[in-house]
């Protein structure tokens, strides 16, 4: 049976495969992991996105908080890294958020955060999920006054704002910024706070209505976005995702930015500012080829891990890292926050233009970005981490690597989130690494199908 939990929480469709059953029995189990070591009554922090699955999934999960004797806090619609923020701020036992993120609007998700704002490792997961198998075995259902209470709490979100402008107070004044909220947690946080901060904002997708998150906008469809930069003769473009814990960027010409490209401009300015830790950046096996070029060339040090933002997290805090992140835009600033957040980095890439005077064109020079192919191939969720078991598939990967001859890489792996097997080709030749890319996923839906 596949482990309930992926790279970023427990996700499927809403009331089919996330059912409110399962949600209530994820706020059971997870509340009974996360705070049994307690003496006082504990208290989990609970947002969502602006999905219209997300109150049916929030009310759930909240009564299985509370029937198991632990106090919900519910702060409504907020973006993930607010949760992970916020959870460490006011000294809570846990957090969860409601959200999947980039996917549909038709899928939902469930992810938490420890105390200090972390997401949880695979070995607390797995207890989770164990203890739902089991039936909550061994867990007491306090009765009377022992049972949970609910509270809702309607600031949270200007905390957050307040948290983000004070990180980073770059004057933004005489700035024009196009922002894609994606329909999505950033539609109110992102705006204001550019606002705060003295920008012309021209607001995109801020309209969100339960079912338009992440239609054709956000940081997984920029073109809109690319297009209204430069018909607005804007400085910068930023597009978030649906719970705005990812960022990626237009520049003033409308080319799109990703978030190697804003690793590199951010990092190699921070190491000139005597603020990035380690002088390393910690990236993953799929980010661009030209990242770690641009390391050896600026004598900076690109961590590798494998994909997910939480094995960058892990790493970072485990050499010290203060930068980390994925191509996807997921980028971590350790000493501002304890996981992904799309609003910082975006303040980041924007001080990085204010102290330096240079369009954003100008500063993603400093690394060159090698042509690379990235094809998915549908395939059963619970088949696609046995794609290594054809030998088809591994002859067609030697094959494609001895053409390259070390010019260029094939990395395969299962999606963290999707029904889909991911096929990344990377090469000097942009229409070659296209065809073999579709060729190998189609070959490997045709197998696993």
């Amino acid at each position: 049976m596949a482990r309930m939990f992926g790279t970023d929480g427990v996700r499927g469709v809403a009331n089919e495969e996330l059912t409110p059953l399962l949600a209530m029995q994820l706020g059971q189990a997870g509340a009974y992991v996360l705070t049994r070591e307690n003496k006082h009554k504990p208290t989990i922090m609970v947002g969502c996105d602006t999905r219209i699955s997300g109150d049916m999934l929030a009310n759930a999960l909240m009564a299985g908080i509370c029937s198991v004797g632990a106090n919900a806090v519910y702060v409504g619609v907020i973006p993930t890294p607010a949760i992970a923020y916020l959870t460490k701020k006011y000294k809570v036992e846990a957090g969860v958020v409601i959200s999947a993120s980039h996917n549909p609007m038709e899928f939902n998700g469930i992810k938490f955060f420890d105390g200090n704002g972390y997401k949880l490792p695979d070995a607390l997961e797995d207890e989770i999920e164990e203890l739902i198998k089991s039936g909550m075995k061994g867990v007491e259902f306090p009765t009377g006054s022992s049972i949970g209470k609910i509270k809702n709490r309607k600031d949270a979100r200007e905390e957050y704002i307040n948290h983000a402008v004070q990180a980073v107070p770059v004057d933004l004044s005489g700035m024009k910024i196009v922002v894609d909220c994606a329909e999505g947690a950033a539609h109110y946080t992102s705006v204001e706070a550019l606002r705060q901060l003295g920008a012309t904002v021209v607001p995109i997708h801020n309209m969100p209505d339960g079912t338009n998150i992440n239609s054709n906008c956000g940081s997984t469809h920029m073109g809109e976005l690319q297009a209204k930069v430069v018909f607005e003769k804007a400085q910068v473009g930023l597009a978030f995702d649906g719970d705005a814990d990812r960022l990626q960027v237009v520049d003033e010409l409308g080319n799109v930015v990703d978030g190697d490209q804003i690793m590199a401009v951010v990092g190699a300015h921070m190491r000139n500012m005597g603020k990035l830790k380690k002088n390393t950046i910690v990236a993953t096996v799929m980010s661009n080829l030209g990242l770690f070029l641009f390391g050896e060339k600026e004598k900076i040090h690109i961590e590798k891990t494998k994909v997910g933002d939480r094995y960058v997290l892990e790493r970072m805090r485990e050499i010290g890292a203060s930068l980390g992140g994925e191509q996807s835009g997921h980028i971590i600033f350790l000493d501002e926050n304890t996981t992904g957040d799309g609003l910082l980095s975006a303040l980041h890439v924007l001080e990085v233009m204010v102290v330096t005077g240079k369009p954003l064109s100008e500063l993603t020079k400093v690394m060159t970005v090698m042509p690379q192919a990235l094809v998915n191939a549908k395939v059963p969720n619970h088949r696609k981490d046995h794609f290594r078991e054809y030998p088809e598939i591994a002859d067609a990967i030697e094959k494609l690597e001895k053409e390259f001859a070390g010019e260029g890489r094939v990395l395969i792996r299962p999606s963290g989130t999707e029904p889909k097997v991911r096929v990344m080709i990377e090469g000097k030749d942009k229409e070659q690494i296209d065809v073999e890319a579709h060729k190998l996923a189609e070959l490997i839906q045709n197998l696993m199908i």
